[in-house]
């Protein structure tokens, strides 16, 4: 088996791996995200060992099988049949697949981006794989900014009825309003992902014939 044909065959078979991780959810949140049984990790390992570019390919087609599996979009599709709505609608949809699916899950290959520039791979990959997982987070962030902001009130007012939602609902609004609403809720699952995603990660590199698999193979 030639190095292309490898290395090929490896990211089919660890972003196989990876989406079956993705499927097996910790805790599912009712509007969309979910924490995963260390779901980022395969393509994570990806950027690492084969370099940005494969990695951000292996993130790439990683993220078009999200869209498939996970995209229902019936959010996005609300109101398509009201003419009137139609090319708000079909505007959503696209910004949603962007932002919360390619964008999303493609920046997890730029794992290896302080491959060769820390010394201490552990520290690199784990470092790396937490950026990159950040990253992931920035886009729902964003996502939650610009396209579902609108329900920011909604989600004080219904879901979280705390009395930190109430004091949070009756300082902020708009822009403010809509950029709490999304920060917690998409860091609900976010950040327990980062920190799930370094600490497998780390644990990987400790073992060494999982760390020469990871480190050994050269972009």
């Amino acid at each position: 088996m030639n190095s292309k044909t490898k290395k090929i065959a490896t990211i089919g078979v660890l972003i196989a791996l990876g989406v079956i991780l993705t499927l097996i959810k910790v805790y599912q949140l009712p509007y969309g995200g979910a924490i995963t049984l260390a779901g980022m990790v395969p393509v994570v390992i990806l950027g690492y060992k084969y370099g940005i570019k494969w990695g951000l390919f292996s993130g790439l087609i990683f993220s078009l099988i999200q869209m498939i599996l996970g995209a229902t979009m019936s959010q996005a599709f609300a109101g398509m049949y009201d003419p009137e709505h139609v090319a708000a609608s079909v505007g959503k949809m696209i910004a949603m697949a962007l932002l919360d699916y390619i964008v999303a899950f493609t920046v997890l290959g730029l794992s290896g981006m302080f491959k060769g520039k820390i010394k201490n791979d552990t520290l690199a990959i784990a470092l790396g794989g937490g950026t990159a997982v950040f990253l992931r987070f920035v886009a729902h962030f964003l996502s939650g900014v610009i396209l579902w902001g609108s329900y920011a009130e909604w989600f004080f007012t219904e879901v979280m009825t705390n009395e930190t939602g109430k004091n949070i609902l009756a300082k902020y609004s708009g822009f403010s309003l809509a950029a709490i609403y999304s920060f917690i809720y998409n860091g609900s699952f976010m950040i327990p992902e980062i920190i799930i995603t370094v600490f497998v990660v780390t644990v990987l590199m400790s073992v060494k014939p999982l760390k020469r698999l990871i480190i050994d193979e050269k972009a």
